[in-house]
């Protein structure tokens, strides 16, 4: 039985250690990632994007606040004193129903005995009217919450837009180590060619040092471009606000050869942009409530009335409690404040004038972005067709020229220069697809209409 259980126990272990390496094998499995889920993540876990919803948060905590004004206020406090002053202790005395008849002889009027007194008070005050400041600091507070909430909008378009152009700068890297790749591989078929000319006496020693030369540098064009990737990788996990290292053998879902076409003339897009632009919204929202603070400055002028009351009781020892009660109302109306309202009017109405300069600029600066944007998206879009027709070219030119050089027609150096040119005209090929890619990331950050689903 011993046996048994010891064989049983022995089973159980195993199990348990081969599913964790099962799960260990799993983790290290290469995963993809597509742009779309990058976008995700980013939006959840980048350090921007949590401090803009911090922000609102603490609008949406300021609006209740601001409410607060409409209610009553209600304390309650304790307060202990022990006082010999003959008029706080007569009065002391008097607000704990103490008096005697011989409290009134002068000598002890004149030196009385200390005397301690605890003191609960229940105060109540409420603000029935202050000119209309308060309702004006709420409206203030309300439109503060759709400002950070706009300014929210704009931050999580600018990160969409830091990953898209991040993650097609990693799809460039891999393309552009995929060019030298294949570069390398054609270099090698090549050598084997020219050695075999060498070694039948059609080709000279030279033409495989040259060949060989070729080699080695396309090597290190590979080591390069392999560190490129991880660094493009690196910082696309720091753009998604990853702390960990993004595996190198992850695998980047989209395609870099997809370009979708620019739709829409300039005058649409710059229309599209003033309207939706979140951070020229809440640049509008921010000037609205920048006018109304020159209102509430000016509602100080306006009379004011509050309720006030206050009950307390008095005791020297908690033994007997003696209480009161006061009410009443209070209306104020500044006379004269030595041009302190008019001067925080002033203020604010400079403010108000700063904020609609602001807004100008603004208006310039998203024009300025969106053409700029628009017109590098239709030339880096001419371009690919250009740097494709290259490529076409480049390819055929190879060719023509190794089979030159096969028969004897040509010398190394052309061969080697129609490899450089295809290598080239690859990159530049690329190289226009991420340029268009990236304008066209631009295009639509510039005109507010970039989202978590942008392809």
């Amino acid at each position: 039985m011993k046996i048994l259980a010891a064989r049983a126990l022995f089973q159980v272990v195993f199990v348990v250690l081969l599913m964790g390496r099962t799960d260990s094998m799993a983790q290290n499995t290469p995963s993809t990632l597509a742009m779309s889920d990058a976008i995700v993540t980013a939006l959840k876990q980048n350090p921007r994007v949590k401090a803009a919803r911090y922000e609102v948060e603490g609008a949406s905590a300021q609006v209740t606040q601001a409410r607060s004004g409409f209610l009553p206020q209600l304390g309650v406090s304790e307060t202990y004193s022990r006082t010999n002053s003959p008029l706080w202790a007569f009065g002391t005395k008097l607000n704990q129903s103490a008096i005697t008849a011989g409290d009134f002889n002068p000598a002890l009027l004149n030196r009385p005995d200390p005397i301690d007194n605890f003191k609960t008070a229940l105060s109540l005050s409420w603000n029935i009217f202050d000119g209309g400041q308060t309702w004006i600091g709420f409206r203030q507070a309300m439109e503060n919450v759709k400002a950070g909430t706009l300014a929210l909008q704009r931050t999580e378009q600018e990160v969409v837009g830091q990953v898209a152009a991040t993650y097609v700068g990693c799809l460039m890297a891999e393309q552009n180590l995929l060019v030298v790749e294949q570069s390398l591989e054609t270099a090698r078929a090549h050598l084997k060619v020219v050695e075999d000319r060498e070694r039948g006496g059609l080709a000279v020693k030279s033409d495989v040092l040259r060949a060989r030369v070729r080699i080695s540098d396309l090597v290190q064009q590979k080591l390069h471009g392999e560190s490129q990737v991880k660094i493009s990788l690196a910082a696309l996990n720091a753009v998604m606000g990853q702390t960990g290292v993004l595996s190198e053998t992850v695998t980047l879902e989209d395609s870099f050869q997809k370009c979708i076409p620019t739709e829409g003339s300039l005058e649409e897009w710059v229309a599209k942009a003033l309207e939706h632009r979140p951070d020229l919204q809440q640049l509008r929202v921010q000037e609205g409530v920048a006018r109304q603070q020159v209102n509430r400055e000016r509602a100080a002028r306006y009379p004011s009335l509050a309720l006030q009351g206050n009950y307390e009781m008095n005791s020297e020892n908690f033994n007997d409690n003696e209480d009161n009660y006061t009410v009443g109302a209070a209306v104020q109306l500044p006379l004269y404040t030595g041009h302190r309202i008019s001067g925080r009017t002033a203020e604010a109405a400079a403010v108000l004038s700063r904020m609609g300069a602001m807004r100008e600029g603004l208006e310039l600066a998203i024009r300025m972005d969106t053409q700029r944007a628009f017109y590098d998206a239709r030339s880096s879009w001419q371009s690919i067709e250009v740097a494709r027709a290259s490529v076409n070219q480049a390819e055929e030119g190879l060719r023509i020229v190794f089979n030159r050089y096969t028969n004897g027609l040509l010398a190394m150096v052309s061969l080697l220069d129609a490899q450089t040119a295809l290598q080239q005209a690859q990159t530049q090929h690329f190289k226009a697809m991420h340029d268009y890619k990236v304008a066209r990331i631009s295009l639509a950050l510039a005109g507010g209409v970039i989202g978590p689903d942008f392809q």
